[in-house]
């Protein structure tokens, strides 16, 4: 991430004039993106496809809400999207753990709140 020195420069530039917002946004983004260390990728494997299943459940009614099947090798190109809305979370850890052959049930979560049971697995 861009450091609060080099930030206030490119606000005080948007500020004085020297460049339009757009192009002061444009450079904040830039910035920030030459910060972040580069994203691990997922390794395929030699033999078969490897899937990532995630299954939604009403834990109320213990009916299905959702379920997702994505091929291992789609999950990298999400996940290269995701990381850069939700960057705090440890997306290199998951792919770490994929590419180390992790198999079964690798996230079971319940949601109190909305009444969901979420199982991610991979297989």
């Amino acid at each position: 991430m861009a450091s609060s020195e080099e930030r206030l420069k490119i606000l005080r530039m948007i500020d004085e004039g020297k460049i339009s917002a757009e192009e002061g946004a444009r450079l904040l983004a830039t910035l920030s993106e030459s910060r972040r260390p580069p994203r691990k990728s997922y390794a395929r494997p030699a033999g078969g496809a490897r899937w990532l299943r995630i299954r939604v459940t009403d834990t109320v009614t213990g009916r299905a809400k959702a379920t997702v099947n994505v091929p291992l090798g789609l999950v990298d190109a999400g996940l290269n999207i995701a990381s850069k809305y939700a960057p705090d979370i440890a997306f290199d850890e998951l792919i770490e753990a994929i590419n180390d052959g992790a198999e079964g049930k690798i996230i079971d979560v319940f949601d109190e709140e909305d009444d969901e049971h979420v199982e991610i697995f991979i297989d």
